[in-house]
């Protein structure tokens, strides 16, 4: 049976749809000594999601380097605590590896504000805004192109709390891992699609711009 997806999927429709959960081991890294057993981990499989996460700014002229870096595979996310420990060197050979995809979303923001702490060579990186097209879909935003094609909903309540906190909630750890992790299922399923072609394209471009809505089936 045919997935359906969406050009444009509908931001109102999402507020029903059930809420995203990482169901995989989430671990906090503090310490030097950590990040350097986290990324070999991670350095010796073969995707990793990536993210980051910064202190909001409430005032004029107030800016925050980033404070978070969360780095999953398919079932743990490494929550790296770069207010804490910096880029450390095994941070830095992970950004800079290129023998293991990294797969991200506006990824070059991420790197941006990555680089005001320590500059790097990127590595291997793969940004969704850059493949998803492939499969018809227009929207860039993470929440929207899951809503697409899994028809959950990714919760951003979190997303403007406090990332430099002594202590992450729990409920902050769940949305960075998130966040990471859905990178992951979104290129695997996004890579299917294309190869595989079972899929029906609902071609939902305002009709001011499209007057005849068509449907394209792969």
């Amino acid at each position: 049976m045919n997935k359906t997806i969406y050009s444009r999927f509908d931001k109102k429709a999402i507020t029903d749809l059930p809420v995203v959960v990482f169901p995989g081991r989430i671990i906090t890294i503090m310490t030097p000594g950590e990040a350097e057993k986290a990324v070999n981990f991670l350095l010796s499989g073969d995707i990793m999601g990536v993210d980051t996460e910064t202190k909001p700014s409430f005032h004029k002229n107030e800016q925050h380097k980033v404070a978070l870096l969360q780095v999953a595979n398919r079932d743990t996310c490494f929550l790296f605590r770069l207010n804490m420990t910096g880029i450390t060197p095994a941070i830095k050979r992970l950004l800079e590896d290129a023998t293991v995809k990294k797969i991200g979303l506006s990824w070059h923001d991420d790197i941006h504000g990555l680089e005001a702490r320590e500059k790097f060579t990127p590595g291997w990186f793969i940004d969704l805004q850059d493949i998803v097209g492939k499969i018809g879909i227009m929207d860039l935003s993470l929440q929207k192109i899951y809503a697409n094609i899994f028809h959950k909903k990714i919760s951003k309540r979190q997303r403007l709390s406090n990332w430099e906190a002594p202590v992450l909630s729990d409920k902050q750890k769940q949305y960075a891992a998130i966040d990471a992790w859905a990178c992951i299922q979104l290129y695997d399923e996004i890579m299917r699609l294309k190869e595989n072609g079972d899929y029906e394209l609902i071609d939902t471009t305002p009709v001011e711009n499209n007057p005849t809505e068509s449907v394209e089936k792969h």
